[in-house]
């Protein structure tokens, strides 16, 4: 633990130089990093109250408001002065305080680009997504767009390593798992017909949240049967409803192309899971045990006729 705090502090002051944050003069103009952020809070949800600031910023409320004085006597802020309680009064940019924003909003735009430009397009793809992650890890209940969309090169195999080691922290499940989950999206990617499989990737702002896998089991001797396979939502993205979203995709699709049923695999270990399929259709049909990934487990087969 000591070294993760480390690394996280390590990480703060880094970034904190980075964007001179404490530089009294931001991005040139005689304000602090702090006025800047209340000015930009301002402008994103004006007319706004103090009270709503201070949820908004997570900041002290005597130091708000000593903020709010200070960018008041600039005349960059102005409070609602038909409100009776100045503690409920909203507060605006002046058209002083809306120049500035703009000015400011610029300088900081600029500055991104040109801490994007030295870096190449994959670079720049890793580092908005490492960033959106930890957006998504410190603040999991953050409002999110979810997007469901086909997989990019390379994903296919970040699904299996990401069930692997999900599987193997949270039940102990080890690399014999591992071997059949790489074979699974090996085989997927060897003999994908387009026409008849689908795997939906579950992007949450950029970020992998989740993911399935719809097969035909027709080369298996099963024809009219769809095999719903490597679901997976992310530790971070769950109880947003990806589960039951990814669920619904295969059976609409299963639907569209006129497979009579969707099976699946799961163990009666999977609480969560078994309760998943439950909740949209599926039923239980048979259960045998198996050590297939090392340690004794009761497997089931379920089953949903669309």
């Amino acid at each position: 633990m000591d070294d993760m705090i480390e690394a996280i502090r390590r990480f703060n002051r880094f970034y904190v130089s980075h964007i001179g944050a404490i530089d009294t003069h931001f991005l040139g103009e005689d304000i602090s990093m702090a006025e800047a952020r209340v000015l930009f809070e301002i402008a994103r949800n004006a007319p706004v109250r103090a009270a709503s600031l201070q949820e908004i910023l997570q900041i002290d409320r005597g130091y708000l408001s000593r903020l709010i004085t200070r960018l008041s006597r600039r005349a960059l802020v102005a409070r609602d002065a038909t409100t009776q309680d100045r503690r409920t009064r909203p507060v605006s940019l002046t058209d002083s305080g809306a120049r500035l924003v703009a000015q400011l909003d610029q300088r900081m735009r600029s500055a991104v680009e040109k801490a994007l430009t030295v870096l190449d397009p994959m670079e720049q793809h890793d580092l908005v997504s490492s960033l959106s992650l930890a957006h998504r890890l410190l603040a999991p209940s953050a409002p999110a767009t979810l997007t469901l969309r086909a997989p990019r090169s390379g994903e296919v195999s970040l699904i299996a390593a990401r069930q692997s080691a999900l599987y193997a922290e949270s039940h102990g499940w080890g690399h014999m798992l591992e071997c059949l989950i790489a074979e699974t999206a090996a085989q997927f990617l060897r003999e994908f017909v387009p026409d008849r499989e689908a795997c939906w990737i579950a992007d949450l702002n950029g970020v992998m949240a989740g993911a399935v896998f719809l097969t035909d089991e027709a080369a298996r001797g099963k024809p009219g049967t769809a095999r719903l396979r490597l679901l997976h939502v992310e530790p971070f993205a769950r109880r947003r409803g990806i589960g039951d979203a990814l669920v619904q995709q295969c059976l609409n699709f299963a639907r569209e192309k006129q497979y009579e049923r969707v099976v699946l695999w799961t163990h009666t270990v999977l609480d969560t899971a078994r309760r998943l399929y439950a909740r949209n259709g599926f039923a239980c049909v048979a259960t045998a045990p198996h050590d297939l990934f090392g340690v004794p487990l009761q497997g089931e087969d379920w089953e949903r006729h669309l």
